[in-house]
């Protein structure tokens, strides 16, 4: 299809509700990624939780990739507009509510529930609402698309999620300077009430049969029985979710090393980088390594990503912090794309829906583990002066995982296998 081709596509393939739920979607993900960006700090040093604030921010992002497919039963029954509602709804409550815990205002409501149970429970109200997002935005993107049309819709919504990750930092990081970190959260928690008067304004179920079958709760878990009795796929999984260990500590540890090493107030700029690099990333290197196995792909997303972490080894400034960014971006684009292919391919013919419902595991387990994995390096080498050693260890799992996945190559996948 030539460049003409592609923009009338582009311009006139999607539908109404098409960009609706992608309009609401970028402003989402500007704020989720605004707030998730001070999270660490704000639960670490406003709340006064030190290690065990950022190891909740792990938690956080296991509950936030682990709920939607729990919730997909809740969407089919009450169906994209209501349950988009709801989920700004319920985003605005949590958001406030994290944010409360900063704020002089909530001092005594949180003092007399215990500052640690108090985040946990805001987290996960904000947990359950992020839970509806997906399966709503992405579903709309399902059903308002054909066959010829569906890539580029879903080219559209990555662009979109990444630039709202770009964005997002840019102004929280203008925020916390201007008015205080706590106010990123309030400000998340507005952003997500004026998603909530938008969706009943403007969103309307889009039109088409839902793809599949409307699944139970009961449904669900039967598949996970399904799929997590598959030790060859959870094996993968297992190896996938070290990388997303490296990725998360975006979000857990560099906002204090940037910040307190390297010396940049806005630390916020220098982690948006890695959501900039994936914008302009994702189309070259999907093109250059179109004839790369999957695997193949993953394995160099290992190494990429690893070596991001050893330039900081070796070069402790601002320019190399973004330089590792740039580089993490260019590991992410590596894997992201070929990773749904390969679990495509490996999953049972008659099962391929079902696996691509758990396919976002290692997002949520990488997430689980960074939390604490973060809080440990945050207190033991960068608060200590000593950062070297973080970006040793972060650079150590980069290099298990290539290992991990030669060995999965050579010895575990079947022949001919991606």
């Amino acid at each position: 299809m030539d460049l003409a081709a592609r923009w009338n596509e582009f311009r006139t393939g999607f539908s109404r509700a098409f960009w609706v739920a992608n309009t609401l979607e970028l402003f989402e993900r500007f704020s989720f990624y605004g707030s998730k960006i001070v999270l660490a700090v704000f639960l670490a040093e406003t709340v006064g939780l030190g290690s065990l604030g950022i190891s909740l921010v792990g938690f956080y992002g296991f509950a936030v990739f682990c709920l939607p497919t729990l919730a997909g039963p809740f969407v089919d029954r009450y169906g994209f507009r209501r349950s988009l509602a709801a989920c700004f709804a319920i985003f605005s409550v949590g958001y406030f509510l994290i944010a409360l815990a900063g704020l002089p205002v909530g001092a005594p409501l949180v003092a007399a529930v215990g500052a640690k149970a108090w985040v946990v429970g805001a987290l996960l109200v904000t947990a359950v609402g992020g839970s509806l997002i997906k399966p709503c935005i992405v579903g709309t993107v399902a059903r308002t698309t054909t066959g010829e049309t569906k890539s580029l819709g879903y080219s559209v919504y990555y662009t979109l999620v990444n630039i709202g990750g770009w964005l997002g930092p840019i102004l929280a990081s203008q925020v916390r300077l201007s008015v205080g970190i706590a106010w990123v959260l309030v400000g998340a928690s507005g952003t997500s009430f004026l998603l909530f008067l938008a969706t009943l304004a403007f969103f309307r179920e889009p039109e088409g049969a839902p793809e599949g079958e409307k699944r139970t709760l009961a449904a669900i878990f039967r598949d996970a029985a399904l799929v997590l009795g598959n030790v060859r796929f959870l094996a993968f999984l297992g190896i996938l979710s070290a990388f997303w260990v490296m990725f998360w500590q975006v979000y857990d540890l560099f906002p204090f090393y940037v910040r307190d090493v390297l010396h940049v107030t806005r630390f916020e700029l220098i982690g948006s980088l890695e959501s900039f690099s994936v914008i302009f990333l994702t189309v070259p290197v999907s093109a250059l390594t179109r004839r790369f196995r999957p695997l193949v792909a993953m394995t160099a997303s290992f190494a990429v990503a690893g070596s991001s972490w050893l330039l900081l080894l070796f070069f402790p400034s601002w320019q190399a912090a973004a330089g590792a960014m740039f580089l993490l971006a260019f590991g992410e684009v590596l894997q992201a794309p070929r990773f749904y292919e390969y679990v495509a391919d490996l999953a049972p013919k008659d099962q391929v829906g079902t696996y691509m419902g758990f396919a976002f595991l290692p997002v949520a387990v990488g997430a689980l583990l960074a939390g604490p994995l973060g809080g440990f390096l945050v207190t033991r080498y960068v608060q200590q002066g000593r950062p070297a050693g973080a970006w040793v260890i972060l650079s150590a799992i980069g290099l298990a995982g290539t290992v991990a996945m030669i060995l999965y190559d050579r010895l575990v996948a079947r022949p001919g296998e991606a």
